[in-house]
């Protein structure tokens, strides 16, 4: 029995929210991008057989439609995310595209609730990274307000996600069962009871024991109709978790840990499956309600999740993932050539997928040609629930001592996107700053991309005003406080560790560090592999790096340790730990603005790319 989720618990758990389950209503059959065939008699009868509002005496029908809801990568967003981060790109009928503003607790479980109207066979399930990363609202409290929300949104199940592990196996076991945190203690009067909801870890196992940390599946019953779920994260989990959050776990193959469970699930007679899997895919496009089908089945769509898809077992019926903040409602066929459904609703509750799985009451199993799916929008023009809404009040007013305090001004955006972004420059010279605090000879500092949260918008978020940055929104930038770590590299070292943006792990996906005021190089995208940096380019203060002499280089400690596919920054020498990054942030806006004299966005040209 797994260590850290007892069986018992579970089920306790699970019988408090019983009469909720109940009150579900028969499935309804979504628009979606897969066209069914269709079934004998009607599959999208009600429990009855037939319509809605049939007497509950009647037998059931052979066909039953049972409704999945899911999303994934919420992040602890429970307030609507700002700027780029709090819209959807949606495709037109005429075919322009336009910008919808999306995302919010308080919207999402509106939209959630309305959903399940009508539909008694309904289950809500997500994909991982449903905290970590998250903005200071949630992430302040080592996010028990988002546990509490998800409670609250009727979350039945969830895989783990790499950041389920930010703060490492022990506080997981607290966010999964409950209890004050062990350093802070508890927030309110109250002690934190966890989370309602099983949270599945199939593929990640105690060295020690060698048994899954969490439990590796979980099964949904309504009369008689029988669903099972395993949830696995990504294998390369530990290239982008501290190892220290990742200390005495191992992590196996997602498709091996699939097909292990889904084999043991039907020895229980549990035919009818759903992986969720916290890997992802990259569609052709950015829109949410892109055709990813077309013009065949899966061709709009690569990334691990193809690779994934096409191994997984047949006996799984759909995928729900993510990870990549993708949004995508695929059909990737299964080893046996039959088409089966892989969705992603992208990520910080800007959406969520309505997918329809028909069960037949004959074999247990679902029908796969009737299975429908949609990713629909978390629109914000929907009334607010209520009680999300008294929720982020409780949190709000603890917080916003802390989280109100202005630390800087800027003139306009400063975004994260791109290849080399403004804010990317703006953080590598805030630790560069703050590197040469602790160390006058600090010559350059390096940032991984996905270090990087959310943007700063010159709009005000509060009552703050426009242009003030306070410290809740550079905490939603920098959330992971890891520490500003210097440590001398040889000059091969450094144009090694450049190269390593564009090979080995990252060269499918390329990872490229974002970099302080004064090192410049050419990256030349019409190469490949590590070719694609151009050693000779590569320059700081307008001088050629010299691969013998020795350089002093600030990077955060997750980059230290050799995270993110960058294992030559694991081999630096004479260490000196500084501050925390986020420290380092506020430090380099309060001395370099003001009111009167706002930081301007920096213009991202320290990277010369070619195309």
């Amino acid at each position: 029995m797994p260590a850290t989720s007892p069986a018992h618990q579970q089920h306790l758990r699970r019988r408090r929210r019983t009469n909720r389950l109940l009150a579900t209503a028969a499935g309804v059959l979504t628009a979606g991008a897969l066209a069914a065939a269709a079934l004998p008699g009607s599959a999208s009868a009600g429990e009855n057989g037939g319509g809605k509002g049939k007497p509950h005496g009647h037998h059931p029908g052979r066909y039953q439609d049972v409704q999945l809801l899911s999303f994934n990568d919420l992040h602890g967003n429970l307030e609507p995310p700002t700027g780029s981060s709090g819209r959807v790109n949606e495709i037109q009928p005429d075919g322009t595209t336009k910008d919808v503003d999306a995302g919010g607790v308080e919207y999402l479980a509106t939209h959630l609730r309305e959903a399940r109207k009508g539909n008694r066979y309904s289950i809500t399930a997500a994909g991982g990274d449903m905290v970590g990363a998250s903005p200071l609202l949630s992430g302040l409290f080592h996010d028990e307000p988002t546990v509490e929300a998800l409670n609250g949104l009727g979350l039945d199940v969830s895989s783990v996600g790499n950041h389920e592990f930010d703060e490492g196996a022990q506080e997981l076991a607290r966010l999964q069962n409950g209890g004050c945190h062990p350093t802070d203690g508890c927030y309110t009067d109250k002690e934190f009871k966890g989370a309602d909801f099983p949270y599945l870890a199939a593929n990640v196992l105690d060295e020690k024991t060698k048994k899954p940390l969490l439990e590796p599946y979980w099964v949904w019953k309504k009369q008689g109709v029988r669903v099972g779920f395993i949830g696995v994260t990504l294998e390369g989990t530990p290239n982008i978790v501290s190892a220290e959050g990742v200390k005495g776990l191992s992590f196996k193959d997602e498709v091996e840990t699939i097909n292990k469970y889904a084999k043991e699930l039907q020895r229980q007679g549990v035919k009818s499956i759903v992986a969720l899997i916290h890997e992802g895919g990259f569609p052709a496009s950015s829109s949410y309600n892109y055709d990813c089908d077309s013009p065949g089945a899966g061709d709009g769509i690569s990334g691990p999740i193809a690779d994934i898809a096409e191994n997984v077992s047949p006996q799984v019926d759909a995928l729900v993932t993510g990870h990549t903040h993708a949004a995508y409602v695929c059909t990737i066929p299964d080893p046996a050539g039959k088409p089966r459904t892989v969705t992603s609703a992208a990520s910080f509750g800007r959406l969520y997928t309505d997918t329809t799985l028909t069960y037949d009451r004959a074999t247990g199993d679902i029908a796969r040609t009737a299975v429908k799916s949609a990713n629909h929008v978390v629109t914000r023009d929907v009334p607010k629930a209520p009680d999300m809404t008294a929720l982020i009040g409780k949190w709000s007013t603890l917080a916003a001592p802390i989280g109100n305090r202005p630390i800087g001004h800027i003139s306009g955006d400063i975004g994260r996107d791109g290849t080399e972004s403004p804010l990317g420059d703006l953080i590598a010279d805030a630790q560069l700053a703050h590197g040469r605090t602790l160390d006058p000879e600090t010559d350059l500092a390096l940032m991984n991309p996905g270090g990087i949260r959310a943007s700063l918008t010159y709009a005000a978020s509060g009552a703050e005003g426009d242009g003030v940055v306070t410290f809740a929104e550079a905490f939603t930038v920098q959330p992971f406080a890891n520490t500003v770590n210097l440590q001398d590299f040889t000059g091969a070292q450094l144009i090694q560790a450049l190269k390593e943006q564009v090979s080995g792990p990252n060269q499918a996906a390329p990872k490229i560090l974002q970099v302080s005021d004064g090192l410049t190089y050419t990256l030349d995208l019409t190469r490949t592999g590590a070719d694609r940096v151009v050693t000779d380019s590569i320059r700081l203060n307008g001088e050629p790096v010299d691969p013998a002499a020795t350089y002093r280089v600030a990077t955060n400690s997750f980059l230290a340790g050799g995270g993110d596919g960058f294992p030559t920054l694991g081999e630096g020498t004479n260490d000196l730990v500084g501050a925390d990054d986020l420290a380092a942030l506020e430090q380099y806006l309060t001395a370099n603005s003001s009111a009167t004299d706002p930081i301007d966005p920096p213009k991202a040209d320290r990277i010369t790319i070619v195309r």
